[in-house]
């Protein structure tokens, strides 16, 4: 029995060893039922379903072509849908989407709404409710792609997003969470250096993107991406952190430095076997808490992996995200 067992054990681990890992940018995650669900950048927002979140099933894709208004705000649109992010309120699931140009401010952020995130489900149907908020040239610095929805202590959603230009914004949504409230309330909530004199339609040397806050403890927790994603082994993308106590912030990190003049305490990297280490969510299922986020597989022409990490706390409440997870974890793709 004891030679079965361990023959089992040796398939079993040969079975993943070989197994195709999940390739995304960008993952969110949500569970429904006894599965989960990842939504990742692609062509239509490609997702995969899972009972145990390590191994994967394509599961489909959320639009068949792409948004209506796609191309109105961004005529270089190449039908990637960008950096999605789900969230699960008042019965429904509401997937924030982004619409852009790489490296433009022809941008635009969308939503659309379904009863349930099972395919095989009679209530199954993503009702695209159009774009939320745009970034245009010569009227904003700011970039309208990365949504994430938070909701405050008071029932209250707010959405952060941007990506490099200046910095991380946070807006306030109305009651459908399918608008922007109004009067509108805008916050800088983190950016980096943005020398004088760059042109505004350069997002310049200001590496940060990517927002994701995560409640924990009383704190608001705002996870941000620095450095440059999408370039392979040139790949420098990194997670920093700041809290709050209030979800408008000032967001501060370990130090006391205000994200939103720099500061960000780094949470995890790359290292020689991965790249472009980023482009987190944040989540506590079963009790507990993990960082769902890409890297770049050097072993694997660079490609980009789902890499869903446990999330630990410091003494001082601060999270760690140990480097050897990394290495230790594989998230699987069965067809």
């Amino acid at each position: 029995m004891k030679h079965f067992t361990l023959l089992a054990t040796a398939l079993a681990l040969s079975a993943t060893a070989h197994a195709t890992q999940v390739d995304v940018h960008d993952p969110v995650m949500a569970k429904e039922g006894n599965k989960y669900y990842v939504f990742s950048t692609g062509p239509g927002i490609t997702f995969y379903s899972s009972t145990n979140m390590v191994d994967w099933t394509p599961a489909g894709r959320v639009f068949e072509g792409q948004p209506k208004w796609a191309k109105s705000v961004a005529p270089s649109f190449d039908g990637h849908i960008w950096a999605p992010d789900i969230h699960h309120y008042n019965g429904k699931y509401y997937l924030y989407y982004s619409v852009s140009g790489f490296g433009k401010l022809t941008s635009g952020i969308g939503v659309t709404v379904n009863k349930t995130l099972d395919p095989k489900s009679r209530d199954y149907k993503w009702e695209d409710q159009g774009m939320m908020l745009q970034s245009i040239p010569g009227r904003d610095l700011w970039n309208a792609i990365d949504p994430n929805i938070v909701m405050d202590d008071k029932g209250t959603a707010w959405m952060s997003f941007g990506s490099f230009w200046t910095g991380l914004k946070l807006v306030k949504l109305d009651a459908s969470h399918t608008k922007l409230a109004e009067p509108q309330v805008w916050k800088t909530i983190a950016a980096r250096a943005r020398p004088a004199f760059t042109a505004d339609d350069s997002g310049g040397p200001a590496e940060i993107e990517a927002p994701f806050i995560f409640r924990k403890n009383g704190y608001y927790y705002l996870f941000a991406s620095w450095g440059l994603c999408c370039q392979k082994e040139k790949s420098t993308y990194h997670v920093v952190v700041g809290r709050s106590r209030d979800v408008t912030g000032p967001y501060v990190d370990k130090d006391g430095k205000d994200m939103a003049q720099g500061g960000g305490s780094l949470v995890i990297g790359g290292d020689k076997d991965w790249k472009g280490v980023g482009h987190n969510s944040a989540y506590t299922f079963d009790g507990k808490d993990y960082m769902v986020l890409h890297a770049y597989e050097t072993a694997d022409r660079y490609l980009q992996k789902l890499k869903v990490l446990e999330m630990k706390w410091d003494k001082e409440g601060w999270p760690v995200v140990e480097q050897s997870e990394l290495n230790r974890y594989r998230s699987n793709l069965v067809r």
